[in-house]
């Protein structure tokens, strides 16, 4: 037989500290596992392009049928070992990265330092280098990356002895930096404040435990 049942629910700020972590929690838990990240790999793709990284795409299903182009980007984190990220690209000489990345990022010295080993390394080489770049393995993190770098010279002229690893390590190294870039959007969208914001703003409420109620 029905019955009615009163159950008293409560506003994130009118919990105890204890039911606060819980409602936290299960809003943490529930948060979009793809979303939260678009934009630090919008920002990534801009300043491949501007370092000559052209990468390589996909396709991925569409909910609505079909497929689209999703570039090779990949990583798992954030605590366990083997976590990182890594992609798959083309790379050739882009023409004033060290000028144009400074005026993308003026503050990010990391990008500065890359797009300046790359273009030494160019240089030295007669701007000819090119690299290709493809993940292998199981795992996500910049040792995924299998990286062949050659030289395209009309005359068959060799690369420099250092061109295969300043090259690589340049290509490792923007690995890493889309990893910390990864790391600290989600700690700051996993933050308290943050998440509290999300569930004030949406009106859920909760029981005096901290159980999600509506």
């Amino acid at each position: 037989m029905p019955r009615i049942v009163e159950t008293t629910v409560y506003q994130l700020g009118e919990l105890s500290t204890e039911a606060k972590e819980k409602a936290r929690a299960w809003f943490r838990e529930s948060m979009d596992t793809d979303g939260w990240y678009e934009f630090v790999y919008e920002d990534f793709e801009a300043i491949c392009a501007i370092l000559g990284v052209r990468l390589k795409t996909r396709a991925v299903r569409l909910h609505g049928g079909g497929t689209r182009q999703k570039p090779c980007v990949y990583f798992r984190g954030f605590w366990s070992q083997g976590d990182g990220a890594c992609f798959e690209a083309f790379y050739s000489h882009a023409r004033s990265a060290p000028h144009k990345i400074r005026a993308h990022a003026p503050q990010d010295g990391e990008l500065h330092r890359i797009a300046d080993a790359l273009q030494a390394v160019q240089k030295r080489n007669f701007y000819q280098l090119r690299a290709d770049a493809s993940h292998r393995g199981h795992y996500y993190h910049e040792y995924c990356m299998a990286i062949s770098v050659e030289r395209d010279s009309p005359t068959c002229q060799d690369m420099t002895a250092d061109a295969e690893e300043a090259v690589t390590e340049a290509l490792r190294d923007l690995a890493r930096w889309l990893y910390r870039q990864l790391e600290r959007e989600y700690e700051y969208q996993t933050s308290d404040a943050v998440v509290d914001e999300a569930i004030i703003a949406n009106g859920y409420t909760f029981t005096a435990s901290g159980r999600r109620f509506g």
